[in-house]
């Protein structure tokens, strides 16, 4: 085994140590900290090891990773592992080893996802978002909740977790949100106080206000999504509307994952469009998820609303 590859074992090593079913990212290479492995992570979702490589390398790189990952799980508490290969349009998952169920979960702090690792799309979880979706639960008590770009309602599950009153996710992706649906249902949260609009957000305005005001608003966006939603060019339109909707006391999330715009990008905007809004604090980003850069990575915004 070369020292490089050594490396990536030591760094798999000491993250799994004590591991559970719970998610957790064994190996960032994305953070930039190991400079030959930019293309590479690796996680650890239940009994499974998922490796994704977000560049092609060499086929006897690929295969040193491959033995390294099969002799790391002879003594781990994993019986599979898949494959991602992120950079092909098809993105498809391989099976390398073990027996995959079509019908898997991740789990967070004892919460379930529904994953779709077979999808040549998200596979329904963002890890590197649990900082927020903790934030959110712990401040969700007999609020109401504005799920903006919800997708498969991660952060409704924390703000139901948290005893919110009532929360409302937004999504265009239908499927997207049912597979929300289906994540509060398996871990045995009444919807009936949760809405699924699909809807586009910039044209939903008037049904938004009327159903408001709301105490929490979470804005976690694509960069960029083709026909629907652009942050250089959108970001302000929902940023210049949140005084019409919000409550006194209100708390805003603004979540960014571009790594080409920085978190002043976001406070500026405030800044501009509505000034009833300060800026409060970034939390912290997943320890597992370290960047020598982290402008370059998720940036989550707190704003408060000033009387």
């Amino acid at each position: 085994m070369n020292l490089d590859i050594q490396e990536v074992k030591n760094k798999l090593l000491q993250n799994s140590l004590n591991l559970t079913q719970e998610f957790k990212r064994l190996f960032h290479g994305r953070g930039g900290l190991y400079p030959n492995f930019k293309f590479l992570t690796i996680d650890s979702i239940d009994t499974i090891v998922s490796i994704a490589f977000y560049k092609e390398c060499s086929k006897e790189l690929e295969l040193q990773i491959l033995n390294m990952i099969k002799e790391f799980i002879k003594t781990s508490r994993h019986n599979e592992i898949i494959l991602q290969r992120r950079y092909q349009s098809n993105n498809s998952t391989e099976i390398i080893y073990g027996n995959i169920n079509d019908e898997l979960y991740v789990i967070e702090n004892g919460i379930k996802f529904k994953l779709n690792i077979f999808s040549n799309q998200n596979n329904g979880y963002f890890p590197d978002m649990k900082n927020g979706r903790e934030y959110i639960k712990s401040i969700a008590k007999d609020k109401k909740v504005l799920n903006l770009f919800s997708y498969t309602c991660g952060f409704s599950l924390a703000a139901a977790s948290g005893n919110a009153s009532e929360v409302i996710n937004i999504d265009m992706a239908k499927n997207a949100l049912n597979t929300g649906r289906t994540n509060h249902h398996i871990n045995n949260i009444s919807t009936s106080n949760i809405k699924f609009w699909p809807h586009n957000i910039l044209k939903s305005f008037g049904k938004i206000k009327k159903n408001g005001p709301y105490d929490i608003i979470i804005i976690d966006p694509p960069t960029f999504q083709k026909g629907s939603f652009e942050a250089t060019k959108d970001y302000n339109k929902i940023i210049k509307r949140l005084d019409e909707i919000t409550n006194d006391n209100s708390i805003i999330l603004a979540c960014l994952n571009s790594p080409y715009l920085q978190s002043c990008f976001v406070i500026d905007i405030f800044k501009e469009e509505n000034s009833k809004f300060r800026f409060h604090k970034r939390l912290k980003n997943v320890k597992e998820f370290e960047s020598i850069n982290e402008e370059k990575t998720l940036k989550n915004l707190i704003f408060l609303k000033s009387k």
